[in-house]
């Protein structure tokens, strides 16, 4: 058995897009748009996997855009994605500054919470060990829920 996506319903894709891309750094690997069925397909790569992906399809994430619209519930029910990044406390100052909620900061150095437009949870783990605590991660309180 191997992982090949996890695919995620977005209501805009283009706010999406912005969030996963411009704000987390994901790269577009493929789109599809389906006329007949009226959907689109956007698969994203994290920067270090893209060059295996475009390989091998694979790991990816699949956001998917129905044009028709609907109401999608349910965000925190669908569990989280992962990512392993190279300084968390770079990370989520770059994504604070871009507007995005740090739900669970990481004072422990190790791992935060953020959530999509979509309210799809996020974790961010450091890659290797922990960091040291840092401030203003080590005392900055939850937000919401993740």
């Amino acid at each position: 058995m191997e992982y090949l996506h996890t695919m995620v319903r977005v209501a805009d894709l283009d706010e999406a897009l912005d969030f996963y891309c411009a704000k987390l750094g994901l790269v577009e690997m493929s789109r599809i748009n389906n006329e007949k069925a009226r959907y689109t397909l956007v698969y994203l790569a994290a920067p270090g996997d893209a060059e295996r992906a475009g390989q091998t399809q694979r790991p990816l994430i699949e956001l998917t855009y129905n044009w028709d619209p609907e109401v999608y519930t349910g965000g925190r029910n669908f569990g989280h994605l992962a990512f392993a990044v190279e300084d968390i406390y770079a990370t989520c100052d770059k994504l604070m500054k871009a507007g995005v909620t740090i739900n669970r900061p990481p004072r422990d150095g190790h791992m935060a919470f953020i959530r999509s437009p979509d309210q799809i949870s996020i974790e961010l783990l450091q890659k290797g060990g922990a960091k040291a605590p840092e401030e203003p991660w080590a005392s900055m309180p939850n937000t919401a829920t993740w």
